[in-house]
């Protein structure tokens, strides 16, 4: 799961369409990802983030791609005048799950599956994500290590806890009809866009490092009606306490389940999210001309001012 990310002020420029272009063509080459798609938001700064996500099912097809995309993306020669970052996660398969409220229409790493199960068990209730992850069975997955940063002439290495925790967490809104979607709109996309701008600006301190609320784009950089929120935790504890009890996914929850509850099996809107618990050496965070509170740069700097 390969994050490439590149970041400028205000609309995009040619040096943004010249890297889009450059990891697409990569991600077509040799070696390349089985899927991959692309999104883009405003972060906390002011800046227009473009995140190309992709996904591969072979460790040695992906090492032997990433070094060459690795040193064109970040490398300190690119002399492009945008930020650039790079954030991979590479977990075995006991460590991931992912959930949809309805067949036909994969998302993310699901995209690489031959098929999806039937109804899980493993739902509805509270700790039912952490059921879903293979190695909960035998290990608690909890954080260990510390934030540390290694520095790479212009680069900025992000070393991160063991067993990290990453959620996608999306939103397809294309198949409603007019009622449904401005319920969608106006009652439920508010309130989760609160909640994930409560993570965005003030998560730190409840374990979630970085978040973004993001819209998938097409081919052409059109905004789709699909959304997700991508965050990065210091723990999968941390994530199930937020969910759980914290007021902005209490109130996201409550909206959800109203509107739910109200269309019952009519409801055409598509959810789905993906949860992964990486251990230490399945985490590469790399970060170019990019501002502080970037991905995971986000956590080292307020975790260094808080300290001084």
């Amino acid at each position: 799961m390969a994050y490439f990310g590149v970041q400028s002020r205000g609309e995009a420029t040619e040096a943004v369409a010249t890297a889009l272009a450059q990891i697409a063509a990569r991600f077509a080459g040799e070696n390349g990802p089985t899927h991959w798609d692309r999104a883009q938001y405003v972060d906390q700064a002011g800046f227009t983030n473009v995140v190309s996500v992709a996904y591969w099912d072979d460790a040695t097809r992906f090492d032997a791609w990433f070094g060459p995309a690795r040193e064109a993306w970040t490398g300190s020669a690119t002399g492009s005048s945008v930020g650039r970052f790079i954030e991979v996660l590479r977990p075995h398969v006991a460590r991931y799950e992912t959930l949809f409220s309805s067949l036909g229409r994969p998302e993310g790493v699901a995209v690489l599956a031959e098929e999806m199960s039937g109804e899980v068990q493993e739902h509805a209730y509270w700790g039912g994500m952490r059921d879903r992850i293979p190695l909960s069975q035998t290990d608690a997955m909890a954080p260990g290590g510390e934030l540390r940063v290694i520095r790479d002439g212009a680069r900025i290495r992000v070393v991160a806890d063991d067993n990290l925790c990453l959620i996608r967490s999306g939103q397809d809104w294309s198949d409603t009809e007019a009622s449904e979607r401005k319920m969608y709109l106006d009652d439920v996309e508010p309130v989760l866009r609160e909640g994930m701008d409560f993570l965005r600006d003030d998560g730190v301190p409840i374990g979630c490092y970085a978040n973004r609320y993001m819209r998938v784009v097409d081919a052409d950089g059109r905004l789709t009606e699909r959304s997700y929120g991508q965050s990065w935790w210091k723990s999968l504890a941390t994530l199930e306490r937020w969910a759980e009890s914290h007021p902005t996914h209490v109130r996201i929850f409550g909206a959800a389940m109203k509107y739910l509850s109200t269309l019952g099996p009519n409801a055409k809107l598509r959810l789905y999210h993906e949860v992964t618990v990486a251990a230490a050496d399945e985490q590469f965070f790399e970060y170019l001309a990019c501002h502080e509170r970037t991905g995971m740069l986000n956590a080292v700097g307020v975790a260094m001012e808080r300290s001084t």
